[in-house]
């Protein structure tokens, strides 16, 4: 069923329908229900943000996840390529182009010791909107997703948590799954741009630390102990 109702802009529409057919089945945590809850948020959040331009916002969020580095032998050029030849073949502007290009280029967590700001206000709303997307219960599934995926353990205590000071070691880091709460998820609260943002990250982020305390307990196997 085409999602261009949805939408206002002619656009917007066709490219969420493009993205819809191209990401559906996806089974990494990456697919087309992630970007169009990435999607709506971003809209959400411009709403309270007057200065944005809504086309570039809409857009960006379709399309961040177009071509993802993590699945193109880290090549941090494939999303914004991507992005390029399909808003080409739709007559895009080039300003909205090179707009929705500096989004896709911007927007990846980098490792806790990288900062990664974004420099468009329309960047630090899909940025929003995506890293909310990485917490709360739908991150807690997200992120074991991922790490089913790509075939890794849930948890190793002797693999301990690095902080990642450049982009090339966050890319070539195949940590059990419980680091990546540790070396990205607790971290993301307290790097969103935007109030609206940051008040939603409040639940999600308490979830992620209820949820890793409990996890901790059963690894253990404490909550059986008194049996």
């Amino acid at each position: 069923m085409p999602v261009s109702p949805d939408a206002t802009d002619p656009l917007v529409a066709r490219t969420a329908d493009f993205i819809r057919s191209k990401f559906l089945h996806e089974g990494s945590g990456h697919d087309w229900e992630h970007i169009r809850r990435v999607w709506q948020v971003a809209r959400a959040l411009a709403q309270h943000t007057p200065q944005a331009d809504p086309l570039v916002t809409e857009l960006g969020a379709l399309l961040h996840d177009v071509a993802d580095w993590k699945f193109h032998d880290g090549d941090e050029e494939a999303g914004p390529r991507a992005a390029r030849q399909w808003l080409e073949s739709q007559q895009a502007p080039e300003n909205v182009i090179l707009a929705v290009e500096k989004i896709i280029r911007e927007i990846s967590f980098k490792g806790l010791g990288v900062a990664t700001p974004m420099s468009t206000v329309e960047g630090e709303l899909v940025q929003d909107a995506d890293r909310l997307d990485a917490i709360g219960a739908i991150g807690v599934a997200r992120a074991f997703a991922y790490g089913g995926h790509k075939g890794r353990p849930l948890h190793d205590p002797a693999v301990l948590p690095l902080q990642h000071d450049t982009f090339e070691s966050y890319k070539q880091n195949t940590a059990p799954t419980i680091n990546h709460f540790y070396e990205k998820l607790l971290h993301l609260r307290e790097r969103l741009n935007t109030p609206a943002a940051r008040q939603v990250a409040q639940e999600r982020h308490a979830f992620l630390e209820q949820f890793l305390a409990q996890f901790l307990r059963e690894w253990e196997g404490q909550d059986v102990g008194q049996l």
